[in-house]
């Protein structure tokens, strides 16, 4: 298993249960951050740091403007912004236009990250009903990282995990039961 720096997750309808799920289970001293992208609309939940820090030990935030992410650490991007990882491995916050009708979009911080962290990236794309995140597993793939998706057969809704399986070569299909564990095994 290469040796990841950033681990992280995108998805849309149905991925907030899932990640209520398996996020009890991820070892809090993980040696690397995780990042997690959600569609979501503006302003609309602001509670979503507080309910999924009632679910593990790791500290989670919404990601600021050219903060530096530190290992064992969650990371959401905050609604109404796409979050890019900047080649210094900081977070930047940008108001561009909505990429597949989404801001944040999952294919901007897939993107983004695969160019700062290469091979040492690893991604996860759950649950949603639009194609975001397929374009930047793609990426991930070029750069050398780890691309993950939800086992379509588990997702809520499963066109986001089709997609990806359908377009880019995938290295591991997932359980929900399972991620947990494939996490804590790349730390």
């Amino acid at each position: 298993m290469k040796k990841c720096k950033a681990f992280i997750i995108g998805g849309s309808a149905g991925s907030l249960e899932v990640l209520l799920k398996v996020l009890p289970s991820v070892n809090p001293e993980l040696s690397f951050p995780i990042v997690i992208v959600i569609h979501r609309k503006h302003g609309a939940d602001s509670l979503l740091p507080g309910l999924l820090s009632s679910r593990t030990k790791m500290p989670v935030k919404e990601a600021d403007e050219k903060e530096k992410m530190i290992p064992g650490t969650i990371y959401i991007a905050p609604s109404d912004y796409h979050l890019l990882i900047e080649m210094d491995r900081t977070f930047s916050l940008d108001y561009s236009e909505k990429v597949n009708y989404s801001r944040p979009a999952i294919d901007v911080t897939f993107q983004t990250a695969a160019e700062a962290y290469k091979e040492e990236l690893a991604c996860l794309l759950l649950s949603g009903s639009n194609a975001d995140g397929v374009k930047g597993l793609m990426t991930v793939k070029n750069w050398g990282g780890i691309a993950v998706i939800q086992d379509p057969d588990t997702a809520q809704v499963a066109y986001m995990p089709e997609q990806a399986r359908k377009n880019v070569t995938i290295d591991r299909v997932l359980r929900i039961e399972e991620m947990a564990a494939f996490i804590n095994l790349l730390s």
